[in-house]
């Protein structure tokens, strides 16, 4: 796979995920884990679906100066053993905010940075490593916030080369403490997410959710990240 694609972000356009949603996270969740499921029985396709609709998402940044998206995270997808994954770290204890949280690996942009996707890659190499070149990008997802809509963060979402799993990961000691590959179809399972009341930020909705997975959970900016990510892998077209 040659390195990674370079992608021009593109203006926000229509009516965001997150004005959508309600109190009950995805309306029909049995109906459309079953339909994501057939989607991943077959790996091939659902690589190529998800390719083609993150591929024509156009994002919706939040604001309209871009140096004020300070941070950037890649959402990597990432086939083992023939099924589909997405990898996340845990944070430790050492690092200066959200110790021992759930996230996807990222950070923040540094002056040497070409621009965010840049900063993505770069970090996702220094935390886990995992080189841009066995990265396939499929496009820029809806930006987002964490602590109380004070910092933005660029979110891009790609597929790590099958060619290379399994992995070999090389974690950075001081932040990560544990590299976590999770099945899709455990995010999607609903007995696997804890809904609470929908959070009103920067003038929007946005669902408030906590993803579970084998004790580990995934709340905050990173839920509402992958709650986007699936509903533009597997939400209707």
């Amino acid at each position: 796979m040659p390195a990674c694609a370079r992608f021009r972000g593109r203006p926000p356009a229509g009516r965001a995920w997150h004005e959508n949603v309600t109190g009950h996270g995805l309306v029909d969740s049995t109906r459309k884990q079953t339909a994501a499921a057939q989607v991943l029985a077959h790996p091939d396709a659902a690589i190529e679906r998800i390719r083609a609709r993150i591929g024509r998402h156009e994002y919706r940044s939040l604001t309209p100066d871009e140096t004020a998206v300070t941070h950037a995270v890649l959402v990597p997808f990432y086939l083992l053993a023939g099924e589909l994954h997405i990898v996340l770290t845990k944070r430790t204890e050492l690092v200066s905010m959200q110790q021992g949280h759930i996230a996807f690996p990222g950070g923040r942009r540094e002056p040497e940075d070409a621009d965010l996707l840049a900063a993505a890659l770069r970090e996702s190499d220094e935390e886990i490593g995992l080189a841009a070149r066995d990265v396939e990008l499929f496009g820029r997802l809806d930006d987002f916030w964490t602590r109380g809509g004070e910092m933005f963060v660029a979110g891009f979402a790609g597929l790590i080369d099958p060619s290379a799993s399994p992995y070999s990961w090389r974690p950075q000691a001081r932040e990560v403490a544990e590299i976590l590959e999770v099945p899709v179809r455990h995010f999607l399972d609903p007995r696997n997410v804890e809904v609470a009341q929908p959070r009103h930020v920067l003038g929007r909705t946005w669902p408030n959710e906590t993803f579970v997975y084998r004790g580990h959970r995934v709340f905050g900016a990173t839920a509402r990240t992958l709650r986007h990510v699936l509903e533009l892998a597997f939400g209707a077209a």
